[in-house]
């Protein structure tokens, strides 16, 4: 799976190097982490997104769960991301929780959107109204909203500039019954906003909220 800037995995190894991984933590990890992670594997989504897991990242929990996914319309790739679940069972005062979710999610845009001054901020009030929207409890949130911008010379000069918009953020996902957060409904809420920020139209749900997406970029990544 090509993501639109390139994938998304740090490090060496591919897939089948990090589902061995998986296999080895998840024997030793407490039935908590492990049961919220079979969340994450059994959730249905909407078909335009194409998903898989990754390497997680090391050292920022004892134990910590990685998909990595993209948005594709055809042979291209209107957006993509990375969602990491960490857990740690002795709590962390920062999260105010024993697990938190991480993420980052990116999509190019048109020059003249990304100049928007108010794009920061509705970008961010996707992440928020998207959780908000499944009735999600949630607490501790953090993030940066970044807007980019390349212009092309010499060589380049017949290239068009190109813009992309980048979520990074993170949050505590509360724990409902046996200890244990709503991961899969967190999962569908991520899913919703990267569907939002390619440009999709809302799922057909009557439970889903109504949102106003980004209209359609040009130049998606081929894949």
């Amino acid at each position: 799976m090509a993501a639109a800037q390139g994938r998304l995995s740090d490090g060496a190894g591919g897939m089948d190097d990090a589902k061995e991984g998986e296999r080895d933590g998840m024997d030793a990890a407490p039935l908590p982490f492990r049961s919220a992670v079979e969340a994450l594997r059994s959730t249905r989504l909407r078909p335009e997104i194409e998903i898989e897991s990754t390497r997680p990242p090391q050292r920022l929990a004892p134990y910590a769960y990685a998909l990595e996914a993209a948005v594709v319309e055809g042979d291209e790739d209107l957006a993509d991301g990375r969602l990491v679940l960490l857990h740690d069972p002795a709590g962390h005062d920062a999260w105010q929780g024993t697990f938190r979710l991480v993420t980052l999610v990116r999509a190019e845009l048109e020059p003249e959107m990304a100049a928007d001054p108010l794009l920061p901020e509705v970008c961010w009030s996707w992440l928020t109204g998207a959780l908000q929207s499944r009735g999600l409890s949630y607490g501790e949130p953090s993030g940066t909203v970044t807007r980019a911008s390349s212009h092309y010379f010499g060589g380049l000069a017949t290239r068009p500039a190109a813009s992309q918009i980048e979520i990074r953020a993170s949050w505590t996902p509360r724990e409902v019954l046996g200890g244990i957060p709503d991961t899969a409904s967190h999962l569908a809420s991520w899913c919703d906003l990267l569907a939002q920020i390619a440009g999709l139209p809302p799922a057909v749900d009557p439970g889903d909220a109504a949102v106003v997406t980004l209209p359609q970029r040009r130049g998606p990544q081929s894949r």
